[in-house]
């Protein structure tokens, strides 16, 4: 007697929203992991010395004309408002420390790594993702050459120590701008613009947004690494991987920017401050 066959019934593919929120999950775990194995490569010889050199002639000096012209605007419009905004209540010599503290707090940091995202960020990403599709990391995984020692780490310890230095430029040529608007522009004496500036502003507000910019830098270059890294599909793989990392660096430079704001505030509440 002959046997009835056997029918399988082929399991169900998951729902459309289920795999819309594990993706993100699952991106961000890898991501993580692959974070962790580039900083354990960081104090693995051989050091990259002059890969490292390399990447921070590009990230920083050759950002430094896009970040300075910015900063300069940034600065300029900065002065407007508040000269207008404190003009209505009379207090004008306010406007110097409001500015100055706007940009070493705030917008210097979140300005100077929304630039090296859209210039360094989307550069890393393509730079990796065509070597990615173009088998040259693998010719290196074959020559035994660690390609996170050789390409990521030089690249994300340079946007770490070039993300502070741009920022510092930011800063000083915003505030040069807002001062020459303010002064010249709209008629303000100088010791009324530089009046509160030295007595409102400190130095941990300028070392706080310097930190914070170290942070930033070294997560969007991480991004875009990866992005890049994990590339596939040739030459439209590494268009998506370049805007991938674009839109995840932009992404999580305002939610490193709250956490990081948040727990500044918190620690000087905790310390007896104002948390202001």
């Amino acid at each position: 007697m002959a046997e009835a066959p056997v029918t399988t019934t082929a399991p169900l593919p998951p729902p459309a929203w289920l795999k819309a929120v594990t993706k993100p999950i699952e991106s961000l775990g890898a991501m993580s992991m692959f974070g962790g194995q580039a900083m354990l490569a960081i104090p693995r010889r051989p050091w990259r010395i002059g890969l490292l050199f390399v990447q921070l002639e590009f990230m920083a000096w050759g950002s430094l004309f896009v970040v300075g012209l910015t900063g300069l605007f940034t600065g300029m419009v900065l002065a407007l408002q508040t000269v207008y905004a404190f003009g209505l209540f009379n207090a004008q010599s306010l406007v110097g420390a409001t500015v100055e503290l706007s940009l070493a707090r705030e917008l210097a940091p979140i300005f100077t790594c929304i630039v090296l995202v859209a210039r360094v960020g989307s550069a890393v990403a393509t730079e990796l993702g065509t070597m990615r599709v173009t088998e040259q990391i693998d010719a290196l995984e074959t020559m035994a050459v660690d390609p996170l020692n050789y390409l990521v780490t030089p690249r994300i310890l340079a946007a770490a120590v070039a993300a502070p230095m741009l920022t510092m430029l930011f800063n000083a040529i915003a505030m040069l701008g807002a001062y020459g608007v303010a002064v010249f522009a709209k008629e303000m004496s100088p010791g009324t613009f530089l009046n509160r500036v030295a007595t409102m502003v400190d130095l941990k507000d300028i070392t706080d947004g310097l930190g914070k910019s170290v942070v930033i830098g070294f997560v969007v270059t991480l991004i875009a690494a990866y992005r890049g890294y994990n590339a596939e599909g040739g030459a439209r793989g590494v268009g998506i991987a370049t805007t991938e990392a674009v839109v995840g660096g932009l992404v999580a430079i305002f939610a490193i920017d709250y956490l990081y704001t948040a727990i500044q505030l918190s620690s000087s509440a905790s310390q007896g401050g104002l948390g202001v």
